[in-house]
């Protein structure tokens, strides 16, 4: 069955599935589910773990044999095997399939892997864990949602927040989820449980927020102006060359041009962002950005780009943080 990550806590304290599928692409989220599973299968006399590694060459008769050593052993075991791609390939997932069958009262089995994509979920060996045991995908926390984890995470630390500390620990680590758990934590080491003000968390808690050029341009193209020219003044503040910045933002221009190009062509957009290599967990920003423009708007920004770069390295007069400005304007204009 799948539950969400909301549902994990209330699930363990009724029941231990035999086996465990935990799929996402949020590290924190995904590594405090593990505990999570971990704690209940030793409260319920699971003593040893054992962890494979699924990289590239891997043996996947280590993990069978794995399975046929339980006899040598009395204590209850956990397997866990993490999938660093997803994709085990025909052997290994038949090996997953093998596990899982004799996953129960003696053997707890635990896959974690990346968000799995469409073929990867339908695959034989994903659908036996759902079929015996628990699918978990961790979703990431959007941008909206974090000011309200942030608050919950706050009061499960026995925290105090004030309306606007919460504002303030997301505005600085601009969705990092660790930053903003570390952060909470080191509030809850300085301060103690209890109220905690605005005051408190600008003496205590660093500016953790990661400006760079990726999203940036992932702000952009969302249409989130706000959010862009505010990434733009922080790359400015931490040093980074406009040069640099200049390069992220025409490489997605130049993507976003051709993809321009052959729609106005008759071609398919689909098919198109496939064949330039557009990640299918971007197609829909993509998507999204080219709806809202004009066409031969793209090929505008990209000679803008040129010239701002030029700006950049003393080749012409301007300012290139302004001109940068203008153009992530620009792509993000709804």
């Amino acid at each position: 069955m799948k539950i969400q990550a909301n549902q994990l806590s209330s699930h363990l304290k009724k029941s231990l599935a035999p086996c465990y599928l935990v799929t996402g692409d949020e590290h924190l989220l995904v590594d405090e589910s593990l505990d999570a599973i971990r704690e209940a299968a030793r409260e319920r006399g699971f003593g040893m773990r054992e962890l494979h590694v699924a990289t590239t060459g891997f043996d996947w008769a280590q993990l069978t044999a794995s399975s046929g050593n339980l006899s040598l052993f009395a204590e209850q075991r956990i397997i866990e095997l993490r999938l660093p791609t997803g994709k085990p390939g025909r052997i290994g997932g038949q090996a997953i399939i093998e596990l899982t069958e004799q996953a129960g009262p003696e053997l707890l089995f635990v896959v974690t892997a990346p968000k799995l994509d469409r073929s990867a979920a339908a695959s034989k060996w994903a659908k036996s864990i759902n079929q015996k045991g628990v699918s978990l995908p961790i979703w990431p926390i959007g941008l909206r949602e974090l000011p309200g984890w942030i608050a919950d995470r706050m009061r499960k630390a026995g925290l105090q927040p004030e309306r606007d500390v919460v504002t303030l620990i997301a505005d600085r680590v601009e969705g990092n989820l660790l930053a903003a758990g570390q952060e909470i934590e080191k509030l809850r080491l300085l301060l103690g449980e209890g109220p905690v003000s605005v005051e408190d968390v600008s003496n205590a808690v660093a500016n953790s927020s990661r400006y760079d050029v990726y999203k940036l341009a992932d702000a952009a193209m969302a249409g989130d102006a706000t959010r862009a020219v505010k990434i733009l003044g922080g790359l400015r503040a931490e040093g980074v060359e406009p040069v640099i910045v200049m390069w992220a933002l025409t490489r997605e221009l130049r993507t976003l041009s051709r993809l321009d190009a052959i729609i106005r062509q008759g071609g398919n957009l689909g098919s198109a962002m496939q064949k330039n290599g557009v990640w299918r967990n971007r197609q829909g920003l993509v998507r999204s950005c080219i709806g809202r423009h004009q066409p031969g708007m793209f090929h505008r920004m990209l000679k803008a780009t040129g010239r701002a770069d030029a700006a950049a390295k003393g080749q012409r007069a301007g300012d290139p943080w302004q001109m940068a400005t203008d153009i992530v304007v620009g792509m993000a204009r709804q």
